[in-house]
């Protein structure tokens, strides 16, 4: 059982997104999907663990929803996906027989304090950029372009040019995307564990989406996707499970001002609290090292 909450330009689904994928959402009707699942590494989602059985089970799971989500892209659409580094292989050799992928970006971030001690701590989170015709996808290369420090900084001569000219001073982003985390205390910060960047998926919505399109994200958290594609004039459908996470949503679209009678405003965190959960967070990445 759905429930959904919608504007004429964006629409919030409570509901599992394999069932939403499904039941929902209409074959070939996609521009963008970026998806952002759990990774299986057990991370507390309100009260969640994001924790199958096996890892077969987490990937035969992955795989219900990577195959619908394959089914409701336009024959001209993008998809951005993610997941945790140990399983973004599997889903790389499943994807690549369904799907062209262009890319395999790094999302890079500096350490957040303790890092691992018996081994090299996580410092990256990998992206898959896919299409479904790369003869016929699209691709806004001159909104997304960043300084190219050849031309900008050094002032270096491209001489294979007549006459000789400095390079230029912008670029297309490599594969490697250097955004700090979200972390306490940054304005765009909600309560959960894995929230992504606006930049990131700023840079993402520009390159694979016109004004207009459709930007879908099946497991929405805080729904930064659907807030960024309203920031771009895009449309968005956002799925989520969880409450806490669709009174987020609600809020920071702009759908709703109560939910269920309680006005929906963003948390304000305590030093206490964070000192709290830091303290938690360094006991965990101990016992793991």
């Amino acid at each position: 059982m759905v429930e959904k909450f919608e504007n004429k330009s964006h629409t919030i689904i409570k509901g599992d997104s394999i069932e939403t994928l499904s039941s929902e959402i209409s074959d070939s009707s996609i521009d963008l999907i970026f998806v952002d699942p759990p990774y299986n590494i057990g991370k507390n989602f309100n009260g969640h663990k994001d924790k199958w059985a096996s890892d077969e089970a987490y990937l035969n799971w992955s795989y219900r929803w990577i195959d619908l989500c394959i089914n409701k892209l336009k024959s001209n659409g993008s998809l951005y996906i993610m997941t945790s580094t140990q399983f973004m292989p599997y889903f790389d050799i499943y994807i690549r027989k369904r799907l062209t992928i262009l890319s395999r970006l790094i999302w890079f971030y500096d350490s957040s304090g303790v890092q691992a001690k018996r081994y090299y701590g996580s410092m990256y989170e990998p992206i898959l950029f896919c299409v479904k015709d790369p003869d016929n996808y699209i691709f806004n290369s001159q909104d997304i372009l960043v300084e190219a420090k050849t031309g900008a900084k050094r002032k270096l001569i491209d001489y294979r040019k007549n006459p000789p000219q400095i390079y230029s001073s912008e670029k297309v982003p490599g594969n490697v995307w250097e955004f700090a985390r979200v972390r306490y205390r940054m304005d765009e910060y909600e309560n959960h564990p894995t929230q992504k960047p606006v930049a990131l998926l700023e840079r993402i919505i520009k390159a694979s989406s016109n004004e207009g399109d459709t930007v879908l994200d099946p497991f929405s958290g805080t729904f930064t996707t659907s807030f960024v594609a309203k920031q771009l004039s895009r449309k968005s459908i956002g799925i989520e499970l969880q409450e806490e996470y669709i009174k987020i949503g609600l809020r920071r679209l702009g759908l709703a001002t109560e939910y269920k009678g309680e006005k929906l405003k963003k948390e304000v965190r305590s030093f206490e609290n964070e000192r709290k959960e830091f303290q938690n967070a360094t006991l965990l990445n101990l016992f793991e090292s």
